[in-house]
């Protein structure tokens, strides 16, 4: 096959030929990128709407929710977002699959997680980045479009209810539990779940790790999506 990108010059190295006597143009020639199974690409983005100046992140928040109109996860709410195109960068995937699912478009975003566990989704192998979005009212006009039925803003209810030592083994890790409610009383919608966030008490390396413990009608592992992008507004706050 050819290069899979039109210039190749900055990946030359020395230049020399590598132990087969290939040089990079026909290194590239004969490389099979199906040698390997690879995982899909997506990107999810977590909108934060805000009303006046950003003081907590425990109430007065709302989070922009799209309703599924297919499989996985048929007639849950999820975050905006699907799979990143081949000559896509993930930033442009994300942003376009925000504007095609809401209508929402020009909204700056910045990345904050990469989510990779092999039991995601029953489809695939899919890894997605998490991207994050702080809006006002100003933006509230919303539309729903492509993979979603629907698209509602979600009154966000966000609190800790408790932390404790989990594990003292190689120094103390603390787990902390959280509770989300995203709601929408005109709508008649009430999403609880239940998240625990587990990490080094102390060194530079925390080693976190976000887990679903319970939900209730949010979909796939969304609610930890939106447990680390509250948590890194609290932290920036």
């Amino acid at each position: 096959m050819s290069a899979f990108l039109e210039t190749i010059e900055s990946f030359y190295g020395t230049g020399i030929k590598n132990e087969f006597g290939q040089t990079l143009e026909e290194f590239l020639e004969v490389y099979d990128p199906l040698k390997y199974k690879n995982p899909c690409s997506t990107a999810d983005i977590i909108v934060i709407r805000t009303h006046g100046e950003l003081k907590c992140v425990e109430e007065g928040l709302k989070v922009l929710m799209i309703k599924r109109r297919n499989h996985p996860s048929i007639g849950y709410y999820a975050l905006p977002g699907g799979f990143v195109e081949m000559y896509e960068d993930l930033i442009d995937g994300a942003k376009r699959e925000l504007t095609e699912e809401t209508g929402l478009k020009d909204i700056p975003i910045e990345q904050m997680y990469a989510w990779g566990e092999v039991w995601r989704d029953p489809r695939t192998r899919i890894i997605t980045t998490s991207y994050l979005a702080i809006v006002d009212d100003s933006v509230a006009k919303i539309k729903a479009g492509d993979d979603a039925a629907d698209a509602q803003w979600m009154d966000i209810s966000f609190r800790q209810i408790e932390s404790k030592v989990c594990d003292q083994t190689n120094g103390e890790r603390i787990r902390d539990i959280y509770e989300l409610r995203l709601s929408n009383e005109e709508q008649d919608i009430h999403l609880i779940s239940k998240v625990g966030v587990t990490y080094n008490k102390t060194g530079i390396l925390k080693e976190t790790d976000y887990e679903v413990i319970e939900n209730s009608k949010t979909a796939f592992d969304h609610p930890r999506m939106i447990v680390q992008a509250l948590l890194h507004i609290k932290e920036n706050l």
